[in-house]
């Protein structure tokens, strides 16, 4: 079983990171407290999240990112901090429940978004050129299909850091929390 570190618990070389995200989200999310346990993982997590911060993609784009891979990863704890940080954010409520259940999106931008995500995962960043000019003509050029791709490794680190470590939903994203609707590979 993965420890869920306090400040107190974590290694000395992980504390500056998670004292950074006490303050930026007013509690230390749990898989920040299981990332701590190797500095480099969450470090790294906590610097690509960061640079996020100089993303071409909205806020409400970022998070269709987040969730559609944590959704198609089928990482609840994702999928509910995600659909916390979704409120925030003022994304739509139908948008929002959309992609919790895996469905397409009516608005058409922010579908062709999504397409692009299931793309990237399904073919591993094979993406075939028609689908890369298709998000282009939606939008999405090359900036922010290396945005996409930014988040996707964010996902990716922990969506299975959550798999592995079976981390606990926090309190605060309690109310968002979710169920895979099937089972996981494997």
């Amino acid at each position: 079983m993965y420890q869920v570190h306090s400040k107190e618990s974590a290694p000395e070389a992980s504390r500056a990171t998670m004292e950074a995200m006490e303050k930026k989200y007013g509690f230390v999310p749990n898989l920040i407290g299981v990332l701590a346990e190797s500095p480099a993982a969450v470090q790294a997590y906590a610097a690509i999240a960061a640079a996020l911060e100089h993303s071409a993609l909205s806020a409400v784009e970022q998070q269709v990112v987040t969730l559609t891979v944590s959704a198609a990863n089928d990482c609840a704890y994702c999928v509910g901090a995600h659909s916390t940080v979704a409120k925030m954010v003022r994304m739509p409520e139908d948008v929002l429940a959309a992609l919790r259940d895996q469905r397409p999106l009516s608005d058409k931008k922010l579908e062709a978004l999504r397409t692009l995500v299931l793309s990237v995962l399904r073919h591993r960043g094979w993406v075939p050129e028609d689908e890369l000019e298709q998000a282009a003509e939606a939008g999405y050029t090359q900036r922010y299909v290396l945005d996409v791709l930014t988040i996707v490794t964010l996902k990716t680190l922990s969506n299975y850091v959550n798999h592995i470590a079976h981390t606990p939903l926090d309190l605060q994203f309690a109310p968002q929390a979710w169920k895979a609707p099937t089972a996981p590979v494997g």
